[in-house]
C-alpha cells in the first residue's frame, strides 16, 4: 500500500455545497434499527441525491446514512421525535460494531461531494463514485475505512485488493486517525518481476 503525493490524492478537499443534501427527511425507525422513509416525494429526492435503497416494498437508509443525515440536522424521526444523534449512535452500535468508523468514513466522503454506497463485503468498505457520475457510470472507487492502529493480514488485504482491480476500480484505504480525521491512501497489488540467475553469465 503506498500513499498518494498531494497532487494525486483521490478525493478532492472541495466542501460539498447545500444542494448535495436532501432539503428535509422525515422516516421512522423500525425493528433492528432500520430507518424507514415512507413519503414519495423524500424517497425521489434521496433517490436522486444517492441516500437510501429499495428493500422488498420499502425505502431504507443505511444506518451511517440515517447518522450522517440526523448529524447535519436533515433526519426527523417521526415515531421518536426526541432522538438525537447520540441515542441514534447507541441504538445503531446495538446492531453494528462498526457504525463509528462506516459513519467517519461515509461523512468525510460525502462532506467532499462523493456519494458513497454499499461495498462488496470486504469489509467497513464503500463503493465510491466520481463526483458527478452517481447514476451516470459505475462507481470509480471501492473504500476501506480503518480505524489506525488496526492490523490487517497482508493475504486478506491483498486478496480484496486484487479483486477490486479485477472489477476495474480503485482501491481506497481510509484510515481514521484517533482525533476522527480521515486520510486516504491509494492501494495496490505489489507485482515481483522475477530476475533469472544465469550461472554462465557469473
Amino acid at each position: 500500500m503506498s500513499s498518494a503525493p498531494p497532487s494525486a490524492q483521490p478525493f478532492s478537499d472541495a466542501r460539498i455545497s447545500e444542494a448535495e443534501i436532501p432539503t428535509e427527511v422525515e422516516a421512522r425507525i423500525a425493528a433492528g434499527g432500520k430507518i424507514v422513509v415512507d413519503e414519495t416525494r423524500v424517497k425521489d429526492e434521496l433517490r436522486t441525491k444517492g441516500f437510501g435503497e429499495k428493500e422488498d416494498a420499502e425505502y431504507v437508509l443505511k444506518p451511517y446514512e440515517g447518522l450522517y443525515l440526523m448529524h447535519t440536522k436533515r433526519l426527523r424521526l417521526k415515531n421518536k421525535p426526541d432522538m438525537i444523534f447520540d441515542r441514534l449512535f447507541e441504538l445503531l452500535l446495538k446492531y453494528d460494531k462498526n457504525i463509528m468508523t462506516k459513519f467517519l468514513v461515509y461523512r468525510d466522503l460525502r462532506s467532499r461531494g462523493y456519494v458513497a454506497k454499499e461495498g462488496f463485503g470486504f469489509g467497513n468498505d464503500f463503493r465510491v463514485y466520481a463526483r458527478g457520475e452517481y447514476e451516470k457510470k459505475p462507481a470509480k472507487y471501492v473504500v476501506f475505512g480503518l480505524n489506525e492502529g488496526t492490523n490487517v493480514t497482508a493475504n486478506h488485504f491483498a486478496r480484496a485488493v486484487d479483486q477490486i482491480e479485477k472489477m476495474g476500480k480503485e482501491a481506497i484505504v481510509a484510515v481514521i486517525e484517533r482525533r476522527g480525521e480521515v486520510i486516504y491512501y491509494k492501494a495496490s497489488k505489489m507485482r515481483f518481476t522475477e530476475n533469472r540467475y544465469n550461472q554462465n553469465n557469473a
